[in-house]
């Protein structure tokens, strides 16, 4: 009730002016338009548009011109393990696994809502490793590395040595190198021990001597 009038009568509605809601709703528009209110809920709903149309990283299918090496001396050698079981460090899978070359630690996929891909978000860890394939990427733009730099570590990834690269490890004696630097002979480094595999690495041992 406004002064008085009572059940939802006003002072208005009993002089028998009834206001159009209408015209007082364009007044008010027309108002706002004139202070340039309206301009600004327009531009502020384009820049919203705009921020939901946004990738989240830019994808990639090759590196830009003159970035072929983009990231590759961020890998460090001496934190590659690759005789262990490749299971993501996230989701304990063994499918379409990739190992991190900064760090080591597997992750699984690659794609925008991998474990990879946020590692390579969150972590500021940019090339990976298929333990399957062996080809390497560069996250998150996703496109693959082809430097012949990184060959080294994908022979380590799934060595493979043919018949007569076997036959001739005892015979002819052969100095290598390890991903740290450190120089060995084949046939005389125990293996990593993968679930109580200690009772191969014994008989390996006693053969190679």
């Amino acid at each position: 009730p406004v002064n008085g009038a009572s059940n939802g009568t006003s002072l208005l509605e009993e002089n028998g002016d009834t206001p159009d809601i209408l015209d007082a709703a364009e007044e008010r528009h027309g108002e706002l338009e004139e202070a340039g209110a309206l301009q600004d809920e327009v531009e502020d709903d384009d820049d919203d548009d705009e921020r939901s149309a946004m990738p989240a990283a830019t994808r990639q299918k090759a590196p830009a011109e003159g970035y072929d090496d983009l990231y590759l001396d961020t890998i460090d050698r001496s934190l590659l393990d690759f005789d262990f079981e490749k299971l993501c460090s996230v989701t304990l899978s063994n499918i379409n696994v990739y190992a991190c070359l900064v760090c080591g630690k597997y992750y699984q996929g690659r794609g925008p809502k991998s474990q990879a891909y946020f590692h390579a978000l969150e972590g500021g860890h940019h090339v990976y490793v298929n333990m399957e394939t062996k080809k390497v990427y560069v996250l998150p733009e996703d496109y693959e590395v082809k430097s012949k730099s990184l060959e080294d570590i994908k022979f380590v990834v799934d060595p493979k040595l043919s018949k007569s690269e076997v036959a001739q490890l005892d015979k002819v004696p052969k100095k290598e190198w390890d991903l740290a630097g450190r120089e060995y002979i084949p046939g005389f480094v125990g293996m990593n021990n993968i679930k109580a595999n200690d009772y191969f690495n014994v008989v390996i041992h006693a053969l190679s001597h």
